[in-house]
């Protein structure tokens, strides 16, 4: 009796006990690093805490380490103070029960002591992660991609939601203030990389259709507008400054996800826990290749076939640096089919064209401080492009003629070093060499039009170098007021051409709520490496000794911190460019390129000139809610080699974005999430040059020919675009669920393909075509 007592006993409390501890809300470890930024060097006796809940808290050790145990679901604003440095705060981080959230704090040093009363928290987003960018920047949260409408999971997407910045619906090609998306460079671990998206440069030069670039592995990264500091070079519009993450080096993490687009698989954990080594890995394969593979009987109208693999590899070391492997990897492949004759519409739905393509990009890198106050950084890397294309013109008996047969192999060897020194609190100095071995084997053959036969546009093999150099200088003159001086200078060894490149910034915080910056840049970028070999007469290489196109870049900033979640950016800004390739004679610019080849002789004639004024009204999510307002108004115009002044085909004239965003904390526990965001976009439509109808009948092949005296000269309606995003998140012991809808153009926009021959009405009309994207998902991780 006794004994069925005590065992009545004990499962009462045991049930209680498990009752009590499934009423217990489900909490999460924050843990991370906090250095100074100006060195790098990490920062001990660091406080660590929860604005919201200041009972957690912790203290960094010597190496810069903190950890916060028990943090409950949802989102949380870290602060971190030391005294000597300005504070500074991560606003509503995720915390979620299936991974670790590790933060990295980068704070400021104060020049004195006496002025720290002025200086207010410093936001992570109001600031470009690179210490020498004082004015055109920002920072990218990879948290943000996934949230916002448009984005999906998509950097190049997301950006587009920035002030100044337009991207298309099909594409994810960057236009930043009427440049061309091929403009802008894109950088992956402190190297350049080929373009890294999906179906790059075949879609639009410099873009493509989606990043290869996982939300899983990607860190926050910069980017860049204009006016960048002296460490860059090789860019005229802009720079995307992408890092990868470090994996977790204390637990193993994974993450599935199954939608629309692709199935995707990323893990993380450590290697050696003793020596707090690290991996972090993710793969994705498109639903649609698989889909083909599996079923290619359904394979209707053509596959697109693609995937993707990032990696990266973290050793640190006691004594000897920290040493880490990283590389990205994609690989895709499109062929359509050919449509019933009797459907074509237009004169080039009879083109059957096909492509092939890999891309990757791998590398070492290593860190070592000197004491506490110097950084010496290396990268060696590889990347390699290679393109296989192909284009036959069918009649309607279904005979093929050629039209288009080219592949591009590109493989660059690259070895960046750097020596960042902190000479006291307010004199920071960076030095940095890059030596790029490029290899180049191509060959194009092309024909002028559809009734002509393939000619030779472009064939070489052979391997040149581009060197560059650069040194910088950031002085804080007071705790209001910095300045930066650089210069950056670069040679190609292809035809001994060479720049030299001022650069210089200022910042000055005007009060606590306040401040005004002053970017200038002479900025150069050599042309893809296909123009400089097109073949003139008797097979010469005239275009071999094309120089770089070169740019001014001033930018100017005003920021007004209306509360401690609401900002206000005012950004006018003025480019002028000059030695740009153009046609003599003609109203061609490359600053209007979109083609992956060239097949032109070109002379160093052109100019441009873009200026205008960029306006950010934005409050940070707090409370569940978030809003950005971005409008942009600009002018974008170049001179071809006619001498004559035109729009540019990127001259939208005006963009306005807004973005909103909800979420709602409910649960039992208070741990799941549901998140609506929606994004509005009104902007100018796209530019066109007028048709020479006369001519273009009566062409045999009704190729189109277009009024070059009117370049660019006409535009359509403005475009007005709705993108989603829906999630809902559920938050369980170990594992988190997560669904999610989002789309792309709602209001089912037009884009513009080019004017065509209709065969059916026997007019030339403009070819417009509507694309919207979802992307139905479902993600796990445990």
């Amino acid at each position: 009796m006794k004994r069925k007592s005590l065992f009545l006993l004990l499962a009462i409390l045991f049930l209680s006990l498990t009752l009590a501890a499934q009423n217990e809300p489900l909490t999460q470890t924050i843990r991370g690093t906090v250095t100074d930024r100006a060195s790098g060097v990490p920062l001990g006796y660091v406080t660590v805490q929860l604005v919201d809940l200041s009972s957690i808290g912790g203290v960094t050790g010597d190496d810069g380490q903190f950890e916060l145990t028990k943090v409950p679901l949802g989102r949380h604003t870290v602060k971190a103070s030391l005294t000597g440095y300005d504070p500074t705060e991560l606003h509503e981080i995720l915390v979620t029960s299936a991974k670790e959230t590790v933060l990295s704090f980068s704070m400021n040093e104060n020049i004195r002591q006496l002025e720290e009363v002025v200086v207010r928290p410093s936001v992570n987003k109001e600031q470009p992660m690179n210490k020498m960018a004082l004015s055109g920047g920002r920072m990218l949260s990879v948290e943000e991609a996934a949230r916002y409408a448009g984005g999906m999971d998509d950097p190049a997407r997301l950006v587009s939601s920035f002030a100044g910045v337009a991207a298309g619906m099909t594409t994810n090609g960057i236009s930043i203030h009427g440049n061309a998306p091929h403009l802008l460079q894109w950088r992956l671990e402190d190297v350049e990389v080929p373009n890294p998206n999906h179906f790059s440069d075949i879609s639009v030069l410099g873009g493509g259709i989606l990043s290869s670039l996982s939300s899983h592995v990607l860190g926050n990264s910069d980017f860049f507008t204009g006016a960048f500091p002296s460490e860059y070079g090789n860019a005229l519009s802009g720079v995307f400054d992408m890092k990868l993450r470090n994996g977790n080096n204390r637990q193993y993490e994974h993450t599935f996800q199954l939608g629309i687009l692709g199935i995707d698989f990323a893990s993380e954990g450590p290697i050696s826990r003793k020596h707090h080594s690290s991996y972090i890995v993710n793969y994705r394969y498109s639903t649609t290749g698989l889909m083909g593979k599996i079923f290619p009987q359904i394979s209707v109208g053509g596959t697109l076939d693609y995937q993707d693999l990032n990696f990266k590899l973290n050793f640190p070391t006691s004594k000897a640096g920290v040493f880490s492997l990283w590389g990205t990897a994609l690989k895709d492949k499109v062929k359509p089919v050919l449509e019933d004759v009797d459907d074509w519409k237009y004169a080039d739905d009879g083109i059957l064209s096909s492509a092939n393509q890999k891309t990757m990009a791998a590398g070492a890198g290593y860190r070592y401080f000197f004491g506490s106050n110097t950084l010496w950084k290396t990268t060696f890397a590889y990347t390699y492009s290679h393109l296989k294309t192909y284009a036959d013109i069918y009649d309607r008996k279904l005979d093929p003629v050629p039209y288009r047969d080219a592949f591009m192999r590109y493989g660059n060897v690259i070895l960046t070093s750097s020596l960042n020194h902190k000479f006291a609190s307010w004199h920071t100095h960076q030095t940095g060499l890059t030596v790029s071995r490029l290899r180049y084997d191509m060959r194009v053959d092309a024909s002028p039009d559809y009734n002509a036969q393939m000619v030779n546009v472009a064939e070489a093999n052979g391997n040149t170098y581009l060197a560059s150099a650069y040194t910088n200088s950031s002085v804080m003159l007071s705790n209001r007021f910095t300045v930066t001086l650089g210069l950056n200078a670069q040679v190609l060894t292809l035809n001994r051409h060479w720049t030299i490149e001022p650069r210089m910034g200022a910042k000055w915080q005007a009060s606590r709520k306040s401040s005004f910056a002053f970017g200038y840049g002479l900025h150069s970028q050599m042309e893809r490496l296909n123009a400089y070999f097109v073949k003139g007469e008797n097979d010469g290489l005239p275009n071999k000794n094309l120089d770089f196109t070169k740019a001014h870049h001033f930018t100017f900033a005003y920021n007004y911190k209306l509360s401690e979640n609401k900002n206000l950016r005012i950004e006018p800004y003025f480019q002028y460019l000059y030695d740009v390739p153009v046609i003599a004679d003609s109203s061609y610019s490359v600053l209007n390129r979109s083609a992956f080849y060239v097949d032109n002789v070109l002379v160093n004639e052109g100019n441009g000139r873009n200026y205008g004024i960029d306006i950010t009204f934005e409050k940070y999510l707090s409370r569940g809610l978030y809003y950005m307002i971005t409008g942009s108004v600009f002018d974008s115009k170049y001179r071809g080699g006619n001498g004559v002044w035109h729009d540019t085909k990127f001259n939208r004239r005006y963009i306005v974005n807004g973005l909103i965003g909800k979420e709602w904390i409910f649960g039992r526990k208070r741990q799941h999430i549901l998140g609506a965001n929606i994004r509005l976009t009104l902007q100018g439509g796209h530019r066109y040059t007028p048709v020479d109808e006369e001519a273009s009948l009566r062409d045999p092949g009704k190729t189109m020919h277009y009024d070059e005296s009117r370049a660019y000269s006409e535009q359509f309606v403005p475009l007005f675009i709705a993108h989603y995003t829906f999630s809902y998140k559920l938050n369980m012991e170990r594992t988190a669920h997560e669904f999610a809808v989002k789309g792309i153009n709602l209001t089912q926009s037009e884009e513009y393909y080019g004017h065509e021959y209709n065969l059916k009405t026997l007019q030339i009309e403009p070819k417009m075509r509507a694309t919207s994207l979802v992307n139905i998902s479902y993600k796990i991780e445990f």
